[in-house]
């Protein structure tokens, strides 16, 4: 076996170490904040080592400005640090300072099979009926993903339910690579999905999931916005006229109502039966100001941290590539060892 067979570090002996990220292709929300920021907090305060990435690379599978996406990328780390995440304590980069992303991602392409990316819902969603206009990128984009996990040799990734197939696909690759090579080297990884609002839905559609892009900004909640913005936006948050029930049964078929009592759940850190048994038979009229004020005492300090932040870009520029040399210390050294899994010449 070659020395990159029988490295410490290889699937086996992998210690834990939790990976994830967010685009910056716009800005963060309130589901990107209980979806994800907030487990990335509690992570880090586990004492597990946390890697925490801005991908662009994943970004520009659609075309993006240039200065919004600079713009955009160093937003997305003020919201991470205002959100909790310490730049000491966890390694918080961008994805394109470390290059051992794409070169993994290249030797995944040549792993993954052709059947296996075709069947990537999101892709479906984002190409929608011209799939031929669609950037290659995008189509491959899960492999990228698959990198962005395998090249830290993590063991768990706390996503949303929307990534969990991309998940999926990267347990088969990095099966599949293993059995091809005859190795036990790239660990499979483990999805987290947990939490009352892993999954925070529009405030105009409780059908639809909370997003960035969708064309009405009263359908979400961002980071960015002030204490009067919250709390209009809950105000004017698309709701029913029956009181809520005493057991969470009830809400079933009552897609808003439940998003607004599974958003008070993760913004008190209560389970969202509490909080029914807490406002069993009041109205509406009575819940939305008790959520307001709670998503004002929890986001406004963020927001008002962005705003700070994002005061000294410089700063931010500074932290980021801090990071990303702490994450090229990791990866580097993984990427070696798979080139010479896959027969690459390479110095020595």
């Amino acid at each position: 076996m070659t020395d990159a067979q029988t490295a410490p570090g290889g699937a086996a002996g992998a210690p834990p170490r939790v990976f994830s990220g967010i685009q910056p292709s716009g800005g963060l929300t309130l589901g990107n904040y209980l979806g994800a920021l907030k487990r990335f907090v509690e992570m880090q305060d586990s004492g597990v080592e946390t890697l925490y990435c801005l991908v662009d690379l994943h970004a520009i599978t659609v075309w993006q400005d240039p200065a919004k996406l600079r713009h955009a990328t160093r937003e997305l780390a003020a919201g991470f640090i205002a959100a909790g995440i310490d730049p000491a304590r966890s390694i918080l980069f961008n994805q394109s300072q470390v290059s051992a992303h794409a070169e993994l991602g290249w030797v995944l392409n040549c792993v993954a099979r052709m059947g296996w990316l075709g069947r990537m819902t999101q892709f479906k969603d984002k190409a929608g009926r011209n799939r031929e206009n669609a950037s290659v990128g995008l189509f491959a984009y899960p492999c990228l993903m698959a990198a962005d996990v395998m090249v830290y040799h993590t063991t768990h990734v706390p996503v949303g339910e929307d990534q969990k197939q991309h998940l999926e696909l990267a347990r088969e690759i990095a099966l599949k690579f293993n059995h091809d090579y005859e190795v036990d080297f790239f660990p499979v990884v483990e999805p987290v999905i947990e939490g009352a609002a892993t999954r925070v839905m529009s405030l105009r559609d409780g059908t639809k999931k909370m997003s960035k892009s969708d064309a009405s900004d009263m359908s979400r909640i961002n980071l960015t916005d002030d204490a009067d913005t919250i709390s209009l936006k809950i105000r004017k948050a698309r709701t029913d006229s029956e009181p809520l029930p005493d057991n969470l049964a009830a809400l079933s078929e009552r897609p808003e109502a439940r998003n607004l009592v599974n958003i008070y759940a993760a913004l008190s850190d209560q389970t969202p039966e509490a909080v029914v048994a807490q406002f069993a038979g009041q109205g509406f009229g009575s819940f939305k100001p008790a959520l307001a004020e709670l998503a004002v005492s929890v986001l406004a300090p963020i927001n008002d941290e962005i705003n700070r932040l994002m005061g000294d870009v410089g700063e931010i520029d500074r932290i980021l590539g801090a990071g990303a040399a702490r994450a090229d210390a990791i990866a580097r050294p993984i990427l070696e060892q798979t080139y010479d899994i896959v027969g690459m010449v390479r110095a020595r």
